[in-house]
């Protein structure tokens, strides 16, 4: 059992944005500690597919005080993020304990917090929970899903395009990952067939500054109240690059309604349309990871956590940096800070 002023759980984005900035104020193992699920440095980065580039991710941001590499847009992108982040672990000296499985957190008569993990405890007195979502991927259900013959798979197994060659595949989801999937793997497949709950909103044009505080302010308020946080596309809408263009011209993103039932050997709908498959490829998204704060009682009756800024409105001990609005790369960064200065001034209250 140790005792630390501040736990983070989560080095990716903002946990070690969250790190950066308390290790101003403390020194890491004694004063704060970073405790990390994953094997090695890079977050969820290191488990991105080959195939994900420089060129078709949807955007990656520095960490505070240290530029990320720039290399040739043909490079794939969770090498280089993954020497990044231990780079970036090694300049400022944050001491990830890795790999850390956090088992609960729960709270101590004395107001502390008690971390359990698999490999020890931690007393802490606040908590920045820094998780993301790429440990808990969305698989929906549907009747006759489990008779299917052929294969499933989610994003999180995606390892390239050249595993669906000569195979009829159904792409089901609206973001940016399943486009991503259905250019790659239409030239490979026999067919390839996209649903969505709903229509795709396509974007032209730049993602300027008064738009992005719009979306940020979309996301807020349904933490605000409580609400299960919306995807980030949901809110900003596609964006029509000249890839995703030249794609849909080609006939590519002919998006389909979301099928009604999966039969054993495709996909059916009630107005009588069946469509064959050999695979079905779930890009349908994450959740939030937080199971292991259930004995905190935090969640509410609309299924979310009501937030205020990064804070959790009920628990000024308790932070979540990468949830809701600051589920972006950008708004990891601020996170982070965020999370750091309203801990400083509740420790500040508290002693």
């Amino acid at each position: 059992m140790r005792e630390v002023e501040v736990v983070v759980i989560g080095a990716g984005q903002a946990g070690l944005s969250a790190a950066y900035f308390l290790r101003k104020h403390f020194e890491p193992e004694t004063g704060f500690v970073v405790v990390d699920h994953a094997p090695h440095a890079g977050g969820a980065w290191q488990f991105r597919w080959p195939t994900l580039t420089f060129k078709t991710v949807n955007g990656v941001y520095q960490l505070p005080g240290m530029p990320v590499p720039e290399p040739d847009e043909s490079t794939p992108v969770a090498g280089v993020i993954s020497e990044y982040f231990a780079a970036y672990e090694r300049e400022f000296d944050l001491r990830v304990q890795r790999p850390v499985t956090v088992r609960s957190v729960r709270s101590l008569p004395d107001k502390r917090l008690e971390v359990a993990t698999d490999r020890g405890v931690w007393i802490a007195k606040a908590l920045i929970n820094a998780t993301g979502t790429w440990e808990r991927p969305f698989w929906p259900r549907y009747a006759g899903q489990d008779a299917f013959e052929g294969r499933q798979l989610h994003t999180a197994q995606y390892r390239g395009p050249w595993e669906f060659a000569g195979e009829r595949v159904v792409v089901v989801g609206g973001g940016i990952s399943a486009i991503q999937h259905l250019m790659e793997i239409h030239p490979y497949a026999a067919a390839t067939t996209w649903v969505t709950r709903r229509p795709p909103q396509w974007r032209a044009g730049d993602f300027n500054p008064d738009r992005g505080r719009e979306v940020v302010a979309m996301v807020e308020e349904r933490v605000r109240k409580g609400l299960r946080p919306q995807s980030v596309i949901s809110v900003t809408g596609v964006p029509l690059s000249p890839e995703i263009r030249a794609a849909r011209e080609a006939g590519v993103l002919e998006r389909h309604p979301m099928f009604d039932r999966i039969e054993p050997g495709g996909v059916a709908w009630n107005d009588g349309r069946f469509e064959p498959a050999d695979v079905i490829l779930w890009a349908t998204g994450f959740r939030a990871a937080l199971d292991h704060l259930a004995p905190l009682k935090l969640r509410g009756p609309g299924g979310g956590i009501v937030m205020d800024g990064t804070r959790v409105a009920a628990d000024p001990r308790i932070h979540l940096a990468g949830y809701g609005p600051s589920a972006s790369t950008v708004g990891a960064n601020r996170a982070g800070r965020a999370a750091v200065r309203e801990i400083r001034e509740y420790l500040d209250r508290m002693s």
